[in-house]
């Protein structure tokens, strides 16, 4: 029982330490502040093809939070990035592998998709 309490509070302190050290580098904006500045960054849906083709926020590229290890290449250092998911989980994952190859300015939607009321494309 000793040990399964001490197991849990590493476990509560590592994920506070973990979501502070994510805010420094990850700013994450409500729709109206995410609408304000995507046009003039890169808008990336890191959600799966099918999940993209049912729907995306108007002018956004598909680049899966799976594949984008692999496709860093399409993703430029000197432009803001704007990313989004289904609700925000592969988003943070998406921004802290971004943030490990030296991305700066790394945005995402609060509450992803399933929140956004904008305009929206399917196909």
């Amino acid at each position: 029982m000793k040990y399964l309490l001490l197991a849990l509070i590493i476990i509560i302190v590592l994920s506070v330490f973990r979501y502070f050290r994510q805010r420094t580098y990850l700013k994450t904006l409500t729709e109206d502040q995410f609408r304000e500045g995507y046009r003039k960054a890169q808008l990336i849906d890191v959600r799966e093809p099918q999940e993209f083709k049912n729907g995306h926020i108007l002018g956004a590229r598909n680049i899966p939070v799976t594949q984008m290890k692999q496709r860093l290449i399409e993703i430029r250092k000197d432009k803001p990035v704007y990313l989004y998911c289904a609700s925000g989980a592969r988003s943070q994952r998406a921004a802290q592998l971004l943030k490990k190859q030296g991305y700066e300015d790394i945005n995402q939607l609060k509450g992803g998709f399933k929140k956004w009321t904008g305009k929206v494309k399917k196909g």
